[in-house]
């Protein structure tokens, strides 16, 4: 359930940075009347472009249209890239074994696990393609700055309109995260925030048998 809904950018600065120097796993405020949600503010696509080449994004990961689904794996959906890009067909996704993480910048649980995915992501994982999925979200420039602070370089694909949430089963919502064998296959749903880098690493070293430096 949304708590933290979308609150104005510089909160999500402020925790994201305190979070960053050492305040990770500080809870969301005690009980309290949710601030009011901030309507969707359409940004030009050539700005969203700008936003995300000045945060160093990579570019979305290249999908095979002839791959068939697998039994058991990503949904065959086309899924935009944040900021612009190109679409990606998930299942179409082959080759290497990948870490998939939902998540949102309204998410005070995906605020707590943001500098674990940062140690991950800049760290030597070159046999692990990560990507993300900005979810449920109707502000991809906060997004998009959200991952600059974060030094997440790493693919960056859309889901504003929560398409994948029966798909992927994340109606819960984020931040969840899935393992996907080489051939398609996820293999593990890690549901909730990760407590640390190190958790990461094991479960990628358990369940899809590479090992990270």
């Amino acid at each position: 359930m949304r708590t933290d809904r979308l609150r104005p950018v510089a909160s999500v600065l402020v925790s994201l940075l305190l979070v960053l120097v050492g305040a990770a796993g500080c809870a969301p405020a005690a009980s309290q009347e949710p601030p009011p949600e901030i309507p969707p503010t359409a940004v030009a696509p050539a700005n969203l472009a700008a936003l995300k080449q000045a945060a160093g994004i990579a570019d979305c990961p290249k999908s095979d249209a002839a791959e068939t689904p697998v039994s058991g794996g990503l949904p065959d959906q086309l899924v935009p890239c944040l900021g612009g890009g190109r679409d990606v067909r998930l299942a179409g996704l082959r080759g290497t074994p990948m870490m998939i993480n939902v998540w949102g910048q309204w998410c005070a649980p995906c605020r707590e696990e943001a500098p674990y995915l940062t140690e991950i992501a800049t760290s030597d994982h070159r046999e692990l393609l990560i990507v993300g999925i900005d979810f449920d979200d109707p502000r991809p420039d906060y997004a998009i700055e959200y991952a600059q602070l974060s030094k997440w370089r790493y693919p960056q694909l859309a889901d504003p309109d929560r398409k994948l949430a029966g798909p992927l089963k994340v109606a819960a919502g984020p931040p969840q995260t899935l393992f996907v064998s080489a051939d398609g296959v996820i293999v593990y749903r890690h549901a909730g925030p990760f407590r640390s880098a190190g958790e990461i690493r094991q479960l990628v070293r358990t369940h899809l048998g590479v090992t990270l430096r």
